[in-house]
């Protein structure tokens, strides 16, 4: 397993203490109850390929990411790779195994880039949420729209041409109100990139071409540029 280190021996300990108020499950905790939520927190430094937990490993832990990007990830008996999610900073995972009678995580997580991870006990956050109304709201929310967002996706990889799951990831990386020209920053491997999207790396590759000569876009290394994010949205609206 990765090595945890105490959260009271970490340097910028303030920093991940902000970082865990502003989570949405532990904003809604009174100051004791974040106090043991503190008291029974470690930090894992992980190196890009670092593993965090192995898929029915049993589930002791749920994890902040606080830097880097994680992926979450099943395996096949023949060892084929399925991104379930990519995790970016501020987010929370493995949440829903608390509730799960398996006690197990039902995937691999590991680091894309170096990443740091804040890792809260899970029997002290159950805990927790016996004692709290309010906590027990604020994972109901947050298990609410991470559902939608999976019925979304699902319809995205089902019923939609790779086209249109290429131009909604890009769009994904921006704000919901932006409509001018915008540059994104692939910080992540696009192999990575096309398994999350359920395409083979040469179809990721030869949609960002069609993009690039049809004008949506152009490409420069791990640069893209979107030259009219309103006529991208218009896209994969129409």
């Amino acid at each position: 397993m990765t090595h945890r280190t105490p959260l009271a021996a970490v340097v910028d300990r303030e920093a991940i203490l902000a970082q865990l108020e502003r989570c949405v499950l532990f904003s809604e905790l009174s100051d004791q109850q974040l106090q043991r939520v503190i008291e029974h927190t470690r930090v894992a430094q992980l190196t890009e390929g670092e593993v965090l937990f192995e898929q029915m490993q049993p589930a002791r832990e749920i994890f902040l990411l606080d830097r880097g990007q994680v992926k979450l990830a099943r395996v096949s008996a023949d060892g084929h790779e399925k991104i379930i999610d990519l995790i970016s900073p501020g987010n929370t995972f493995a949440e829903a195994v608390m509730f799960s009678k398996e006690h197990a995580y039902p995937v691999t997580a590991s680091a894309i880039t170096d990443s740091r991870v804040l890792c809260v006990d899970t029997d002290t956050y159950a805990d927790i949420l016996h004692q709290s109304n309010d906590a027990c709201f604020a994972i109901l929310a947050l298990m609410s729209r991470r559902l939608h967002s999976h019925i979304s996706e699902i319809d995205r990889l089902t019923l939609h041409s790779a086209t249109f799951r290429v131009v909604s990831y890009l769009l994904d990386q921006l704000p919901s109100t932006h409509l001018g020209s915008s540059e994104i920053q692939l910080n992540i491997p696009k192999h990575v990139i096309a398994s999350r999207l359920s395409i083979t790396p040469e179809t990721l590759s030869r949609t960002f071409s069609r993009l690039c000569k049809e004008g949506y876009i152009e490409l420069h290394d791990n640069r893209v540029q979107l030259k009219d994010v309103g006529r991208l949205r218009s896209l994969v609206q129409g």
